[in-house]
């Protein structure tokens, strides 16, 4: 069993039911749908809400428990997903398939990393969008969420991987985050918002 099936495998709701904040506010700002891709989504906060906006929402993760708590999250709230099993160390990216791409706290070593933003980088289609915030290598001083090796973490260099892509946003910042039990105090994070052209 994975640590994800398990850490999902409850009822409380680890990071919430509400959508993070950088998806709140790229929404409004970037306007990612209408076809939309949530990678590591785990019970499905961020996909409900942006179904929620009238887009059309899959969800990749490899936690049955959180996929069928994503489901339940849906039902309480009227809308509809498309949940899909899946190990992004065996994922196999369509080309050109998806209006945005986004992952929030989505870690992972770095080698799975690359292949995980290169999978990304194929399967959105040109002028769509990945949208993503996730924890910057400070943030072990910080002991507020996220993975507590070092190599799990983002610097603003992993995001080279979309050069030649249009950067809306590309800031590491402080933050406030209080998502469930999960992600509770000051962060420091990686916004990336970029357009496929």
């Amino acid at each position: 069993m994975n640590k994800w099936q398990k850490r999902f495998d409850t009822e409380e709701f680890v990071f919430g039911k509400e959508p993070n904040e950088f998806i709140r506010e790229a929404e409004e700002l970037f306007a990612p749908g209408p076809d939309i891709l949530a990678i590591a989504e785990g019970e499905g906060r961020n996909a409900v809400y942006l179904a929620g906006r009238g887009n059309h929402v899959t969800i990749w993760d490899f936690a049955e428990s959180g996929l069928v708590k994503a489901q339940q999250l849906a039902e309480e709230n009227g809308v509809e997903l498309t949940t899909e099993l899946k190990d992004l160390a065996e994922a196999e990216w369509p080309e050109d398939r998806y209006d945005a791409v986004i992952c929030v706290f989505g870690h992972f070593p770095s080698e799975l990393r690359k292949q995980v933003l290169e999978g990304v980088r194929k399967t959105v289609k040109p002028g769509g969008l990945f949208i993503t915030e996730v924890y910057a290598k400070e943030q072990l001083t910080y002991g507020t969420g996220g993975p507590k090796e070092e190599d799990y973490l983002y610097s603003l260099k992993d995001f080279d991987a979309f050069g030649g892509w249009g950067t809306l946003r590309l800031e590491k910042k402080e933050v406030e985050r209080h998502e469930g039990s999960g992600h509770n105090g000051q962060s420091c994070v990686i916004q990336y918002a970029g357009r496929k052209k």
